[in-house]
């Protein structure tokens, strides 16, 4: 056997057995159900995890912007002449620090205990103004609360009260710094009701002591038992379900706190998210593939069902407070979670709500790219690439019996401001999240990189089979041509004899001259032996 055929076996047999065995182990997914196991292990909060110190002290920035609209027509807007007409102001940045504290592991480390404390520092050079100097024109919250609890004495007693603010000269609207209305100011009204009932605090902002202090106290599952419960929420302050809405599905608390989520995500899946400043829980459905900073990713937002009246999505009905009590598409009342304020939310510019809320405040300029709230996740492991976190804060104004300032009121959802909460992955961790997925796809394709192998040495051998078979030719015809070469060059040397008549009986010719056979013809001379 020559060396090629040689070659050419081992060929065949090295492509047989690679093929063999990468079929076999893409079929059975061997690789696969490895490397997701494995991830499924590293991916969770147990104390020993990769992730946990990341979870504890985020290393990708959050920036927190605050957005204000402005009331330009109060008077007029009070007198009945003309609907509120408002300009946005903003944004003014804030650098947003999270870390969790009194991480304590639960139950043999298969729940963790821990707080989250906020603190803000204002980013001036990401901000369209100062806020310690602009001035803000916007409804006098503290006064619509006093109206919207009275709604329960008798007329008499509300006009009394009436009377009583207006000697104090509190108005209907305020006009305040940026920073007092954010972050708070003795209030004259709220002192006035701080000297009657002590437990009412006399400041008043709408981030009044909330620089460095937490939300609850949260008990998460750390993912040990089950990867899908990576990052869910036992318990908040305590309780497993609010007891706020109507409903025991409205009081659920559903899902993570937005920071985690588990791994392999599907994109026909839906993600559940509890938002303490919402008081409830709130779902994202997948809208679409993207990529940041060379990752990929879902994205997912809050469908438009979310905050859908009772009669579109009947599950809503349980949000109604009273029941039945219940606002139009796209905003949501919580007062029951606000001391009894007539606070409600929406998305910014009343993004998917009822156009009657658009129309009723000139300067609302609703737009899917500026106010829609979505995730940006990678589907291997969860982890947010990207967050645009986006609510906007509202107050109903309506008219008040006793109070002679609302006579002239319809009810009105005002906007007052809105946040855009945002953060993106580093560099550095989407460095290390792209040789991480690097890793990952080598890994679960391994059976079709030799799947691949298998199939190139398959060609090599194809081309191995014809090279050999050609050469076989090539030589057979060589043979052919040389025979055939060798017969031409016989017949042109071959000497013919012919047959003579005359005697030999001469001595001198039997001497001189060869014998001849007269009677045989040669193809070739022959030479008479003697006698």
């Amino acid at each position: 056997m020559t060396r090629r055929s040689c070659a050419i076996y081992a060929t065949g047999i090295v492509c047989a057995h690679l093929l063999i065995v990468g079929i076999a182990l893409l079929v059975a997914q061997v690789f696969q159900t490895m490397i997701q196991e494995r991830i499924k292990k590293e991916i969770t909060l147990a104390e020993n995890s990769r992730v946990l110190s990341g979870w504890i002290n985020p290393p990708v920035p959050v920036y927190m912007q605050y957005f204000f609209f402005n009331v330009t027509n109060p008077e007029e807007f009070l007198a009945g002449q003309a609907k509120p007409r408002v300009t946005q102001m903003g944004p003014y940045t804030y650098r947003e620090y999270r870390p969790r504290e009194n991480v304590t592991f639960l139950e043999n480390g298969t729940k963790i205990f821990a707080t989250n404390p906020k603190s803000f520092v204002f980013l001036p050079e990401m901000s369209a103004g100062d806020p310690e100097v602009d001035l803000l024109t916007t409804p006098n919250i503290p006064f619509i609360a006093v109206m919207n609890e009275m709604h329960s004495y008798s007329f008499f007693v509300r006009t009394l009260v009436s009377v009583f603010i207006k000697s104090m000269g509190v108005e209907m609207f305020m006009t305040r710094t940026v920073h007092e209305f954010l972050w708070g100011f003795k209030d004259p009204l709220m002192t006035k009701l701080h000297s009657l009932k002590p437990e009412v605090d006399e400041y008043f902002g709408l981030m009044y002591k909330k620089n460095g202090t937490h939300e609850g106290e949260f008990v998460f599952h750390t993912g040990e038992k089950n990867y899908m419960d990576y990052g869910k929420i036992e318990t908040w302050n305590g309780i497993r379900q609010m007891n706020w809405w109507s409903s025991n599905q409205s009081n659920m608390i559903n899902g993570t706190d937005g920071s985690v989520f588990h791994t392999f995500l599907s994109r026909k899946e839906l993600l559940y998210i509890f938002a303490a400043d919402l008081c409830r829980s709130i779902h994202l459905a997948y809208l679409n593939d993207t990529e940041v900073k060379g990752i990929p990713a879902f994205r997912f937002a809050p469908p438009p069902d979310v905050l859908a009246a009772p009669d579109e999505n009947p599950n809503n009905a349980g949000f109604c407070v009273p029941a039945k009590d219940c606002l139009g598409k796209g905003v949501l009342k919580v007062s029951v979670c606000r001391e009894g304020a007539p606070i409600v939310v929406s998305f910014p510019h009343f993004y998917q709500a009822d156009r009657k809320y658009i129309d009723a405040i000139e300067g609302m300029n609703p737009n899917k790219e500026e106010h829609e709230t979505y995730l940006d996740l990678n589907p291997t492991t969860g982890v947010p690439i990207r967050a645009c976190k986006r609510a906007q804060l509202n107050v109903i104004m309506k008219r008040v019996p006793g109070f002679p300032q609302t006579k002239f009121l319809n009810e009105t959802i005002f906007p007052i401001m809105y946040v855009n909460e945002t953060a993106t992955i580093d560099d550095d961790s989407a460095s290390q999240m792209k040789t991480l997925l690097l890793i990952v796809t080598m890994v679960s394709n391994f059976p079709v990189i030799i799947v691949g192998m298998g199939a190139i040495l398959l060609l090599v051998l194809i081309l191995l089979v014809c090279r050999n078979r050609q050469r076989k030719n090539e030589v057979k015809r060589i043979d052919f041509t040389e025979a055939f070469h060798s017969f031409a060059t016989t017949k042109d040397d071959t000497a013919y004899t012919p047959v003579s008549n005359k005697s030999d009986d001469s001595p001198e010719t039997q001497t001189s001259q060869p014998l001849k056979n007269g009677s045989y013809i040669a193809m070739s001379p022959v030479e008479a032996q003697k006698c």
